[in-house]
């Protein structure tokens, strides 16, 4: 039995290092590597059976060719040769009569390395098609704001929870998402450190913590200045630190902390004013009070307000100068390698860009020239993407050539007409940095890949070559990519030797000292010119939003979606544990709200509002509030009554970034027919 060193590459903020351990060249079984500091010796439910996903029948052997209409799945096996002679031979006719423009290719999150990620990305860089402003459809709005507020910097080191004496996770199901973050804060919380959970859901990390503060979906902004302004009132403020760190403060304790009273919070977020005022007292009273800041409430119409409100009251308290305190959202800022070396080699600096969570519209209605052909790697936009029915409307365009890069035949694959296998990242090899904590690593393969599966890498230096791309990237070796990603590195991360890097494991490069600011002032920016400058509100806030209260005259439910524990989105569909583990796909009412629609757990029912319907199996329980409906994963179709909960949702823009706002979708639920 071989074991051998390798890296998570699945779409987490942890980072994992991980075992494989290999029988005659088969992967046999993934467990986590105890000498990594902060994953700890652990993987997840959903990695401990990465095994089985990559052995999965359900992986793709070969490539396949489109033989009946979009969306239904039909196709047959051709060699490797002819699917490259079709792609290239489009791609160049469709250059030839539209220009570049008329091609719209990217690769997204599914695979987390530099290489296998960023390569094909400079592809479609150097060729100078429409470029994919990718990301919105999950963290642009949340980036947005943080960057507005703390600037293009990591937030507080996780491993800095030793020295915390208070630990808030606002908006993150830590549990489903961050689940190694969970196990340090519990060694905490089992030396006395209280643990909080500020989220509209009693989900796992709730019931586990000290307390659970139940507030409604949408009103995080509003809980977090009503926590500011008992600050303020009972005298708990930093004010030096505030002088000397922040500006701005002075215009919001004057023009919007005044409104943000104890009862009129409660008023707008469901919270009682004796629990605002426990939280205000317990938050103020700690010495490094730490507060990890989940993306998923910047997810509808006012999410960056909602990150910054939150982002900002480490700053009151002037807990980002103490270790142990201060705010996370992301890590990745800090690791400033040169990722215009792979994924910007060469081609237009400026190019027509479309947004992720449109790309619908861009399909069904760009011109000048339309988009003619779609690469799409490592992404499953037809059920990820919102406004989904729209989405494929565009994808069966017939006239559109789709090309699909995936280890399996997923809803998006179905409606190409080339379907390319992909190698997992067991059967890859890469460098990782994390985005949720503080660490890099390279990885070798664990495996060759299945049949004729390729990594996102080769595919990307074979079309380039055949393409005509001269760059020397796409003829170099990882060990030649990796120095170019360090060559102009700045940073911390700078100091370290590429070529040492590829045997040296997990390597930690944590900031040292108080929270850094990169924003044009250098200082925490309560008020932000760059937002006003943009028409954008400068200072946080929290107003009800016209459109959302339109929708909920309409429609008495609100929509709360969130990852399952065993199946966040499509990536895991391959592995049939996991499925039987996370069971149908399902929604979640409160039991007032089911007796009052006369349904019953485990029913079929119908989701609907103006964009369409879905079927699910209802389950019944109090871990949601009434008003709302609680849909855990995104789930294809064929695993469902009928359809898949993006259908339902809009491709509405947040206040910031341009991001997605799922949980800004209103609905009703009956009983399915």
């Amino acid at each position: 039995m071989e074991t051998v060193r390798v890296v998570c590459a699945h779409d987490c903020p942890d980072l994992c290092s991980l075992l494989a351990h290999v029988e005659n060249g088969k992967l046999v079984r993934v467990q986590g590597d105890p000498d990594q500091p902060f994953t700890a010796g652990f993987a997840c439910a959903k990695v401990n059976r990465d095994a089985e996903l990559v052995n999965s029948p359900q992986r793709l052997k070969t490539p396949l060719r489109r033989t009946g209409p979009k969306g239904e799945g039909k196709f047959v096996p051709i060699t490797w040769d002819a699917a490259l002679d079709e792609i290239t031979g489009k791609w160049k006719s469709i250059i030839a009569e539209s220009g570049p423009l008329a091609i719209l290719g990217y690769a997204y999150s599914a695979h987390q390395g530099q290489m296998n990620r960023g390569l094909m990305l400079g592809l479609f860089h150097a060729l100078g098609v429409s470029r994919l402003n990718a990301g919105t459809i999950c963290d642009s709005c949340a980036s947005a704001a943080w960057e507005a507020t703390v600037g293009p910097i990591g937030g507080a080191d996780p491993e800095s929870i030793v020295d915390s004496d208070l630990i808030v996770s606002w908006g993150c199901d830590l549990v489903a998402v961050n689940v190694h973050f969970w196990a340090k804060a519990e060694e905490q919380r089992k030396r006395g450190v209280p643990v909080v959970v500020v989220e509209p859901r009693r989900s796992k990390t709730a019931e586990r913590a000290d307390w659970h503060i139940q507030v409604k979906i949408g009103t995080d902004a509003a809980l977090a200045l009503g926590v500011m302004h008992i600050l303020v009132r009972d005298k708990l403020c930093d004010r030096d630190y505030i002088a000397r760190h922040t500006v701005g403060f002075d215009k919001v304790e004057r023009e919007v902390l005044p409104r943000f009273t104890p009862s009129y919070t409660s008023q707008v977020t469901g919270v009682s004013v004796a629990d605002i005022e426990k939280f205000a007292a317990m938050y103020g009273k700690a010495k490094a009070a730490y507060i990890r800041i989940g993306e998923g409430m910047s997810r509808l119409a006012q999410g960056g307000q909602a990150i910054r409100s939150v982002a900002l009251l480490p700053g009151v308290t002037g807990a980002y100068a103490k270790k142990g305190g201060g705010a996370l959202m992301a890590t990745a800022d800090s690791f400033e390698l040169n990722y215009a070396a792979i994924r910007k080699p060469s081609g237009p600096a400026q190019t027509r860009t479309v947004n992720h969570l449109r790309m619908a519209e861009a399909l069904l209605e760009l011109k000048d020239p339309p988009i003619r052909a779609l690469f799409i790697g490592a992404n499953n936009p037809a059920v990820t993407n919102p406004d989904v029915i729209k989405l494929r409307r565009g994808l069966q365009r017939e006239d559109l050539f789709t090309v699909v890069h995936d280890p399996f035949l997923s809803v998006t694959a179905k409606y190409a007409d080339i379907v390319l296998p992909a190698a997992t990242y067991l059967e890859t090899e890469d460098f990782y940095r994390a985005y949720g904590t503080y660490y890099m690593q390279y990885g070798p393969k664990a495996v060759e890949p299945q049949g004729e599966a390729w990594s996102n890498m080769r595919l990307a230096q074979t079309l380039a070559t055949r393409m005509g791309l001269n760059d020397p990237v796409f003829g170099m070796k990882p060990e030649e990519l990796l120095r170019e990603l360090f060559r102009g590195a700045k940073g911390q991360v700078a100091a370290y030797d590429p070529d040492a890097l590829r045997t040296a494991g997990p390597v930690r490069v944590a900031p040292q000292g108080p929270q850094e600011f990169r924003t044009p002032s250098g200082k925490l920016e309560f008020h932000s010119e760059a937002l006003a400058a943009k028409g954008t509100a400068a200072m946080p806030d929290w107003t009800p939003d016209p459109q959302e209260e339109k929708d909920a005259a309409k429609w008495p439910l609100r929509l709360l979606t969130t990852p399952g524990y065993f199946q966040p989105h499509t990536v895991y569909s391959g592995v049939a544990f996991l499925l039987k583990r996370e069971g149908v796909p399902s929604c979640v009412l409160h039991p007032d709200d089911a007796q009052a629609r006369n349904l019953s757990q485990g029913q079929k029912v119908r989701l609907f509002n103006e964009r369409g319907a879905i079927g699910l199996t209802l389950r019944i329980s109090d871990e949601i509030q009434r008003g709302a409906v609680l849909v855990p994963g995104q789930r294809p179709d064929d695993e469902a009554v009928s359809g898949t909960i993006n259908m339902l949702c809009s491709d509405r823009y947040s206040d910031m970034g341009e991001g997605a706002t799922y949980q800004s979708t209103f609905l009703d639920v009956a009983a399915w027919s």
